[in-house]
Order: structure tokens, then sequence, then C-alpha cells
């Protein structure tokens, strides 16, 4: 077993010890990142290992894993011209959570706790409750009343309890870190354990070693809770520190117009959430948070790779996931999301440059969205 590295806030620097249960900085309550500074390996030193995302060894916290379910990998394809779309729904869960809960539920595994509990508005929870059978650990989800029967089910099929709290995505998150407080509980929290992000990022390596060892020029990612895109910056910025790019992409986060704190600070030039967004009805429930915790990191990675918010509406999100559906990728809809934006914004065709989107979930996971 390697040696695992501490966590510290990213506010006030205080660190928390790598065996601790802690899940936040106790100081602040905010999510912690990892004192870790990886060398991505390059091109060359990839071929013949293992066909998972634990290829990218020297880019992971922890190594020689007993939870993986072969997570990763997955095929990337052209949607249209110059887009091209990896099909992370098509992991062991039917969702790219996978590649940041085998990470939370391996280290669950090495520290030992009596319970794991996560909160989820589905696919996480679904991922973390596999993993966790994978690796023999009991485990509670959290869940919104409104999270899909489809979910649930999945989420109970792999043996978790699940708890359904009335109320939206932050109530169910409220109760889950009550639970999280009790001596012995390791909270597998996808937003607040740093672990999740370094899981997220290998979408990327991914993404660099399928095209030869460059990136695309523009990445285009679904935001809520931010985990897929602040992966994806620390994947380019250790590449592109590691000398393994020249160039590095600039960032689009697609938000729902329903739900989209973000991209109103972003609009305000602000460095945080600008208001108390309200929970609304949205197609994109996957996203649809309205105070994710690393905000502030959020809108700091997405300034750094030069990008920009985009959102989209209802219609907008129904008709990209049927135009999916057309093409035969049945996606559910939150991962039409950025095929959405990108129909919508005819910048991304200008100059012919190179675009990547994630297809995140499985349309099995929630269905077609119905006509309006």
């Amino acid at each position: 077993m390697n040696a695992l590295p501490d966590r510290i806030c990213p506010v006030d620097g205080a660190r928390v010890p790598a065996d601790s249960l802690a899940w936040c900085c106790p100081r602040c309550r905010g999510p912690l990142d990892l004192d870790f500074t990886p060398v991505p390996a390059p091109l060359s030193a990839l071929t013949g290992r293992v066909n998972s995302l634990w290829r990218y060894a020297e880019s992971l916290p922890l190594h020689d894993p007993r939870t993986s379910l072969g997570e990763g990998r997955t095929p990337l394809v052209s949607l249209s011209g110059n887009v091209l779309a990896k099909l992370d729904f098509l992991m062991p869960t039917l969702s790219f959570k996978d590649r940041g809960a085998v990470l939370l539920a391996e280290l669950a595994r090495r520290l030992g706790p009596d319970r794991v509990v996560a909160d989820s508005s589905g696919n996480a929870g679904t991922s973390l409750a596999a993993y966790c059978a994978r690796a023999a650990l009991p485990c509670t989800v959290y869940i919104p009343a409104g999270t899909s029967a489809k979910k649930r089910e999945q989420i109970a099929a792999h043996g978790a309890r699940l708890e359904v709290v009335e109320g939206g995505r932050e109530a169910a998150a409220a109760a889950a870190r009550a639970a999280a407080d009790t001596p012995g509980v390791f909270y597998a929290s996808h937003v607040h354990n740093p672990y999740f992000l370094h899981g997220t990022k290998t979408y990327v390596l991914e993404l660099w070693e399928g095209l030869g060892g460059e990136l695309p020029e523009v990445l285009v990612v679904p935001v809520g809770n931010g985990t897929l895109l602040l992966g994806a910056a620390l994947a380019v910025a250790e590449l592109h520190s590691a000398g393994l790019i020249e160039r590095r992409p600039v960032l689009w986060a697609v938000q729902s117009a329903a739900v989209a704190p973000l991209a109103e600070a972003w609009r305000a030039g602000a460095e945080e959430l600008t208001g108390r967004t309200a929970a609304a009805p949205t197609l994109a429930e996957g996203i649809a948070i309205p105070r994710p915790p690393r905000a502030r990191q959020i809108l700091r990675a997405v300034r750094s790779l030069d990008g920009a918010f985009l959102t989209v509406t209802e219609d907008q999100l129904r008709d990209a996931q049927r135009d999916l559906a057309s093409r035969g990728l049945y996606v559910e809809s939150t991962a039409a999301a950025c095929w959405a934006a990108v129909r919508a914004h005819e910048a991304f065709a200008e100059g012919g440059r190179t675009v990547a989107l994630p297809l995140c979930g499985a349309g099995l996971k929630s269905g077609l969205a119905p006509p309006p």
C-alpha cells in the first residue's frame, strides 16, 4: 500500500491527516484538496498497461485497488464534423461517476470505517453503492425525494440502504453531512472529498492518450457540483506542467438555465456565487445544484482556461437527447446538456476547432424526456 497524502483546505491551509475520517476543513467546514503533485507518465510508457483508468498510476493518489470493476477507457466517437463524444455512459454503473467513486471506495476500504454514507441525486449514489458492494462495505445513500425510480432501484440492488429526504439536493446533502459527523462514518462525498476529483481527471487523460498525446482545442463539460470540470482542470494542469501538452484547451461549462448559479456569477464577473439561487425543476437533474460548495474553484478553473459558462433550456435539453438517440446514443437528459449547448452555439464550429464533450449517463437510468 502506497502512502496516502494528507488533505488541505484551499481556503485557510488547514491540514487533515491522511488516515482521518474528517470530511471537511475543521475551521471553515469547506471542501478539501490533496497535498499531492503527480507527474503523469509519458505516452510511450502506457503501452501494455491494464485496460482501465488505473493505467495512469502515476497520476493517482492510491494504487493497487481491490475494488476495481474495470472502469475507464470508454470509447471516443465522432458526433458531427469536428465534435467528439466520450461515451462515459458505458461505465460499469452507466455513468462517469465511476471514475471518482472507485477511488472513494478504495480509500474507505483502507481506512476501515463502520459505515460509508453518501448523498446523491442518483448517479453518484448508484456508483458508490456498487463500489462499496465490491469492497464489502456497508453503505447508506441519502437521496432527494424526486430521484427517479430507476436510480433508486439500481442503488438498492447493490445492497445500499436508501434514505429518502424530503426536499431537493441540498436537503439530501445536509442529512448526509449530519450522519457523517458520527464517529466511525466515512463520508464518501463526491464534492468534498478530493479523491473523487483525482478520479474524474482520468477523463482528460484518456482523451489525451486517445488523441495521440494531444487534447481537443475545446472541452465542453456539464457543471453542477463541478466534479468533472475540476478533475479536467487538474489533468490539464498536470499534463501541461509535465511538458506533455504544449497547448491547453479552452474550457466551456454548461448549466441548465433553470438552475444556473455559476453562470449567473460568471455573468456578474464575480469570484463567488452572487445570490441564493432557488432549486427549480429541470430535466438536467444531475446538475441542478443551487449552491455548489466548490463554486470559487470552479469559476477560477474556467477563467484559467479562457472559458465561459453556457446555459441550455428545457426544450434544448429535450431536443438534444432525442437527437443523440437518433444517432444511436441513448443518454439521460442531463447527459445531453453539452450537446444541447454545442448545437445552440455556432461559435463551436468556428475555424474547425476540435471539440470534445462527455456523455455522462445512460438513458436507461431515467428514460426519455417527455414532450413539453
